[in-house]
């Protein structure tokens, strides 16, 4: 089985990550993969470097038609058994047209849980023979859309275990935060952007900060929300527990340091954040909200709480951060469920299903 995959992003994080994580795992398939992305993005790098060959695009924005050329070109050349997009930018659209174009069957994977103009969505998804949905959440989305039930797959996120396992050692920790021994460490892992939710848990921190005094949270990611965040902490006296320490590279290998991982959102697709702190063994508070439900059993690796409700998010966390074995329960159990659905191997295998449901291949591969 010979495929192209086609990720648009430019940067190597979200969907682009799981793309290599797919890639790397169907070679122990048999799959042959090759990808086509735009020029000098940060995918092409570590793809070539696994031994994919890899064809750069110079097409530009989502409205920019030169890509569904492109593609085409590679396709008919390249003798490809399937056309895998991965992102949208105007690659669903054009990725879509060149597979017809060509005659190639192409899946497509959605990654989000926005909801699509009616007019769009029956434009592009006749395309594609599967759409596959990273969360029942987002399938829900695409059926509620009018996506028919027959052509939608589920294959969940992945984050490789031994990324969240492997942790900086903890005084390196400690001084890159200026933190303590004594410190109980929070952290949100998110983009700085309102649907996560961060402005909810700091209307919750003064009570726990009164409760914890040894309270410290850190903010982690960048967004259009940091000026107003950063009001919010001054105005509720918050500058002293409260951190903003922007993108950290080696998120994985810092989540088994804190105490807890809050997500209070108000919308999620799946968080691939709360995969990596199941791994890491790091207990979780979030909201029911999306795809969350799916990583956060609730009483199992975590605990939720309804979006929006800063009384229940509040008590959540404080009842955690009060039950040193109740975190360590839930730890364990995180890295139990994340090593047995959401590790790149299942990933794989789902989306190598797919594959042969489309083409008429049997999978024995897989037993």
């Amino acid at each position: 089985m010979k495929l192209l995959h086609l990720e648009n992003g430019k940067s190597l994080y979200g969907g682009a990550q799981q793309v290599i994580y797919l890639m790397q795992e169907l070679q122990h398939l048999g799959v042959q993969s090759e990808l086509i992305a735009p020029a000098g993005s940060a995918i092409c790098e570590p793809a070539s470097q696994m031994g994919i060959r890899v064809y750069e695009h110079s097409a530009g924005g989502e409205l920019d038609w030169r890509l569904r050329s492109q593609v085409a070109k590679v396709l008919r050349e390249g003798s490809h058994d399937l056309l895998h997009v991965h992102s949208r930018r105007g690659a669903d659209l054009w990725g879509g047209l060149a597979a017809r174009s060509c005659n190639v069957p192409a899946v497509l994977s959605r990654r989000v849980d926005n909801r699509e103009p009616a007019a769009l969505a029956r434009l592009k998804y006749p395309l594609y023979q599967r759409v596959i949905a990273i969360s029942e959440a987002i399938g829900e989305v695409l059926t509620g859309g009018g996506l028919p039930a027959a052509h939608l797959r589920v294959v969940r996120s992945a984050v490789p275990a031994e990324d969240c396992q492997n942790p900086v050692p903890a005084q390196e920790f400690l001084q890159r935060f200026n933190l303590t021994e004594q410190n109980l460490v929070v952290a949100v892992v998110a983009q700085l952007i309102p649907r996560k939710g961060h402005a909810l848990l700091l209307e919750a921190l003064p009570q726990l900060v009164s409760d914890f005094p040894q309270l410290q949270v850190l903010f982690f990611g960048k967004g259009a929300e940091q000026q107003q965040l950063e009001r919010q902490i001054g105005n509720l006296k918050l500058q002293q527990n409260v951190q903003l320490v922007g993108f950290q590279p080696d998120i994985a290998r810092l989540m088994s340091h804190f105490d807890l991982l809050v997500h209070p959102a108000y919308a999620e697709g799946l968080g691939v954040s709360l995969v990596q702190a199941a791994a890491a063994g790091c207990p979780i508070v979030a909201c029911a909200a999306g795809g969350i439900p799916e990583i956060v059993r609730d009483g199992l690796n975590g605990l939720l709480v309804q979006p929006g409700d800063c009384r229940q998010l509040r008590q959540a966390i404080a009842g955690l951060l009060g039950d040193q074995k109740k975190r360590q329960a839930l730890g364990l159990a995180g890295k139990k469920l994340a090593t047995e659905e959401f590790s790149p191997a299942v990933m794989a295998r789902g989306n190598y299903q797919v594959y042969c449901e489309v083409l008429g291949h049997s999978s024995a591969a897989l037993s």
